[in-house]
């Protein structure tokens, strides 16, 4: 008997991600934390779905992304499956549920595999969480690694300023990129560093390298899609390109609403029973 992986073959899996770098197509990934949003952006054709912990900040409105806890990022996930038939669904770890300890990395990554039904588990840091990465590979779970600046660590790095800009910490990332290729991991995001150097990791890697504010020269790309839908218009960085303006069209579409129901106007004698 096999499985839904080798019968249903629009399902994207690590093996098809891998293939997409042989052979030069770009990755699409984008965020999403319900099952509406979901089911548009899987509808659309995303290879991966990102159900990350950036919940925290603009599903909740925290201003990093250390509150959420990992009851939520499983509730976000459960949400985001319900809708999805085609694209790999990576669900973030949230701060606190591995860093520091392993076993309790692996219980936590088990949790969010058995109770969402995800397709892979994503991690922020390199060396320093090694040991976790082995023991959660070792349950047979995929892992996604992600180097750059890591928002787990924001009050380590006291801004969110462009990572690895200096000799020392670029050839950190390298060698921490490298550590996790060989450990298992079936891909990696880099976020907001430089350009030249992101394109060198995806050279020397063979596992896809997904950046946000990385450059053009990795092999896929990954937005918040409150951001990119233009909803949420207090973040604009550099690297952030709006495909919408979905804030003005709401709040239009939210004042009219709202005069038609002032002026009696709805519903009119077609909207009633």
């Amino acid at each position: 008997m096999t499985g839904y992986i080798s019968d249903d073959k629009r399902k994207v899996t690590t093996h098809r991600l891998s293939q997409m770098k042989e052979r030069g197509e770009k990755i699409s990934m984008l965020t999403a934390y319900d099952y509406s949003m979901a089911k548009i952006v899987d509808e659309s054709g995303m290879d991966i779905i990102l159900v990350g912990d950036s919940a925290s900040n603009v599903m909740a409105g925290n201003t990093t992304t250390l509150p959420i806890t990992l009851d939520q990022m499983i509730y976000h996930a459960q949400s985001v499956i319900r809708a999805v038939n085609r694209a790999m669904v990576v669900v973030d770890m949230p701060f606190g549920s591995y860093q520091g300890n392993s076993k309790e990395g692996l219980a936590s990554a088990i949790r969010i595999m058995k109770e969402s039904q995800c397709d892979a588990v994503k991690l922020e840091g390199g060396e320093e969480i090694l040991e976790t990465i082995k023991r959660i590979l070792t349950a047979g779970i995929p892992i996604m690694g992600h180097l750059g600046l890591m928002p787990q660590s924001i009050n380590k790095y006291g801004t969110y300023a462009v990572r690895a800009k200096d000799n020392e910490e670029a050839e950190k990332l390298i060698k921490d990129a490298k550590l996790l290729e060989e450990a298992g991991c079936f891909a990696l995001v880099l976020e907001k560093i430089p350009a030249d150097l992101a394109e060198k990791v995806a050279q020397e890697l063979t596992i896809p390298v997904i950046g946000i504010g990385a450059g053009g020269g990795v092999d896929g790309q990954v937005l918040v899609i409150q951001d990119m839908l233009g909803i949420n218009k207090g973040f604009s960085p550099k690297f952030l390109r709006r495909y919408a303006d979905l804030h003005t069209i709401m709040t239009e579409g939210i004042q009219q609403y709202i005069k038609d129901v002032k002026s009696s106007d709805f519903p009119n004698e077609q909207e009633q029973y």
